[in-house]
């Protein structure tokens, strides 16, 4: 814990809590002011995705294309072609969900420098319900060749994310949530896209917590719980989807022997799937997945809902105990 440098106030009921999206508005920002070729598009979202954070400061580099998200992701792939480096941004599931098809070919096909951002992504997205709630979008990104998918685990990461973003030559996928979510992360924490971060462990480890996106604070607040019982967890911030870091991963798997995976998404495909495949192949382990179990979403206050499709703290721990008792078989 010490080494990822984490927000000293991770466990207080009172830590600083902010979408993940404000943080891609900051680093849009950011990376405009070091690029002059950095441009956003938004599909009538901008409020809502923080793109207009960019509008604001340099209008002349922002272009509304209105409700075409299809028409959005062709125009990017365009200006990436003269040069630019657009940033495109809809709820996720809009962009890329409504828009998949452009994106695999406009975008991914020609490897386009173009940057997609889904906002409001996961179940947590509440009351506006299963319509305009993405937990399909990692699936469906990870999927495309020449696509990096990160899936930030706060505001502050998110922030970096997106400025890491602008210097990636290639079709990236940025996943934000819409709901205000716990800042575990400072400015000293390590943060490079392909590179899993250890936010939580002790000396010899029982089991792998690897989750993604802002379930990594309930992962974190488990692992406590369950270090209180005598099982001893690590927990792997995995912002990247894709590349995953292969070494992390293994080396955690190796030194504990069994995994539970932890995002906010369809358990099929995701983010436990990539896991799955990867030490299917190169460790393999007893794993658990905590995730949406093939289901759509619904409408709800955001904590209501995380627990109600089995992503809470009591869910990740009831994992870890499954997960162990199918080690010691």
């Amino acid at each position: 814990m010490n080494k990822a440098k984490l927000n000293p106030k991770l466990f207080d009921k009172d830590i600083e809590q902010i979408p993940t999206r404000n943080g891609y508005g900051e680093g849009l920002v950011r990376a405009g002011e070091k690029n002059e070729n950095v441009v956003a598009l938004c599909a009538d979202l901008s409020d809502s995705t923080r793109s207009k954070m960019l509008k604001d400061k340099f209008p002349e580099r922002f272009l509304q294309v209105g409700i075409s998200e299809q028409s959005m992701a062709s125009v990017a792939a365009g200006m990436a072609a003269m040069g630019k480096i657009p940033f495109i941004s809809s709820y996720a599931m809009f962009s890329p969900g409504r828009n998949w098809e452009q994106v695999r070919t406009t975008i991914c096909y020609n490897d386009s420098n173009v940057k997609i951002a889904g906002a409001h992504a996961g179940v947590s997205v509440g009351p506006d319900g299963a319509t305009h709630q993405a937990i399909e979008d990692i699936a469906i990104t990870r999927v495309l060749p020449n696509m990096t998918v990160v899936v930030p685990c706060d505001a502050v990461e998110a922030r970096k994310a997106t400025e890491a973003a602008a210097e990636i030559k290639g079709p990236v996928y940025l996943r934000f949530a819409r709901e205000n979510t716990p800042v575990m992360t400072t400015e000293e924490t390590p943060f490079k896209v392909g590179k899993a971060e250890i936010f939580w462990s002790t000396p010899d480890v029982d089991v792998s917590i690897i989750a993604c996106g802002p379930l990594v604070h309930n992962a974190i607040l488990a692992a406590v719980e369950l270090g209180k019982e005598g099982i001893k967890v690590e927990v792997i911030n995995n912002h990247t989807i894709k590349p995953l870091d292969e070494r992390t991963i293994i080396k955690s798997a190796q030194k504990t022997g069994a995994v539970v995976t932890v995002e906010e998404h369809q358990i099929a495909c995701g983010m436990g799937s990539a896991i799955a495949e990867l030490l299917a192949k190169k460790n393999p382990v007893p794993i658990e997945f905590i995730g949406v179990d093939d289901r759509f979403g619904e409408s709800g206050e955001p904590n209501e809902l995380i627990e109600e499709f089995g992503m809470g703290i009591g869910n990740i721990k009831e994992a870890v105990r499954k997960v162990l008792k199918r080690k010691k078989i």
